[in-house]
């Protein structure tokens, strides 16, 4: 450790950086590899597709080899090809596609991170949360808020999947991480219900695009948010897009995950094109240029950083 007066005797700014490297400090002057500030926002994050229909040819491989006594959750994360990255599907987001087979029950658990479900194909599957039994059927939105005891389960014959959206990457950034297994195994139903603030059901979504507007200046069309309020990080979005709709080409100071609920299509994220169809993920990055065209009527759900970003006043929209 450097003393005070060998420190206010150093002649040369060489013989300074010496002594403050030995007081864990580093200028602040200094050129950087990596600069402290930047012009504009950066990432090593890439916009990247997944299929669903390879993804799910994935679960049911994973279907016939591990059982809920292996696996508590059978899921498939959708991991950013960023070097040293392992789940972040963006920088705060990360993205799964999960199954569950008939018959099969998923331990409670409960988490900080903030969790949703979006239900792709299933009939007879439910939720848990907080002694709340709700159906998770297609196209339900279904949310299990930090430090909710959830868990599932599935009363059908045919295999059920959906897509998993959580902030896990953004809670290991800032590292308030809590996670306990429920003592009894499962949590206890106190209630059965059809209506529940933690399920949006396809019937309900459907019927608020019916009256949904698009945006003045044509950025996303007709779209509706999501009243989440036990999950302040994420904002969680529908798109309804008519067969032909164009958006202008947009960014943001968010990450935003996307993932078709219904029709066919084209966006063009960065300088990647994706060609999608149902089921199917795309990443967003923050600060990526977003282009969507619909190739028949379609729905896309929307998944963004996007009010932890306003509520730390860093949010910024660019459009052309």
């Amino acid at each position: 450790m450097a003393t005070r007066q060998s420190i206010t005797n150093v002649n040369t700014l060489e013989d300074l950086y010496g002594h403050l490297g030995t007081m864990d400090m580093t200028p602040g002057w200094i050129p950087r590899d990596e600069p402290i500030l930047y012009a504009e926002p950066t990432t090593p994050f890439k916009p990247i597709q997944w299929r669903y229909s390879e993804c799910e040819q994935a679960l049911d491989a994973a279907g016939r080899l591990i059982n809920t006594e292996l696996a508590e959750r059978r899921n498939l994360v959708m991991r950013n090809p960023v070097p040293g990255n392992d789940i972040a599907t963006t920088r705060t987001l990360v993205c799964a596609y999960q199954m569950i087979l008939p018959g099969e029950k998923a331990r409670s658990h409960r988490h900080a991170p903030h969790a949703f479900r979006v239900i792709l194909d299933a009939k007879g599957a439910f939720s848990t949360v907080d002694g709340e039994k709700t159906l998770m059927e297609t196209g339900d939105i279904v949310l299990t808020p930090g430090w909710c005891w959830h868990g599932h389960g599935h009363d059908g014959d045919q295999p059920a999947y959906w897509f998993d959206g959580l902030d896990v990457p953004l809670n290991h950034l800032l590292e308030p991480m809590f996670f306990e297994e429920h003592p009894d195994g499962f949590v206890e139903v106190d209630v059965l219900t059809e209506v529940s603030p933690y399920r949006f059901t396809w019937e309900s979504t459907q019927k608020a695009l019916e009256t949904a507007t698009a945006d003045a200046e044509g950025y996303f069309g007709p779209r509706i948010l999501l009243d989440t309020p036990s999950m302040p990080t994420m904002g969680l979005y529908v798109h309804r897009w008519d067969t032909g709709l164009k958006t202008r080409r947009h960014r943001s100071a968010s990450n935003n995950v996307y993932l078709v609920m219904q029709g066919s299509g084209t966006s063009t994220i960065g300088d990647e094109q994706f060609h999608w169809r149902r089921g199917d993920t795309i990443a967003a990055p923050c600060w990526s240029w977003i282009e969507h065209q619909a190739a028949e009527d379609s729905v896309m759900f929307c998944m963004t950083d996007e009010p932890l970003m306003r509520f730390a006043k860093y949010y910024r929209f660019e459009g052309s």
